[in-house]
């Protein structure tokens, strides 16, 4: 497993929406405010705060399952 932490200052992210949801906590953030991306795999998941990276660290598979439902 590789995560790769990544601050974000306002990419262009290629989606045709402008929010996506927190995989942690579920809030819509837009992924050019978010606080941080990590690369997960083959994805990339935006989170909204030092908290919700902290999570999604310690157990990305949690949580990108929790995405699904």
């Amino acid at each position: 497993m590789s995560i790769i932490k990544i601050k974000h200052y306002g990419a262009k992210v290629n989606n045709k929406s402008n929010s996506l949801r927190d995989p942690v906590c579920g809030k819509k953030i837009n992924p050019n405010k978010a606080y941080a991306k990590v690369k997960y795999g083959k994805e990339t998941y935006f989170l909204c705060c030092p908290l919700c990276q902290a999570e999604f660290e310690k157990d990305p598979k949690k949580f990108i399952n929790n995405l699904s439902k």
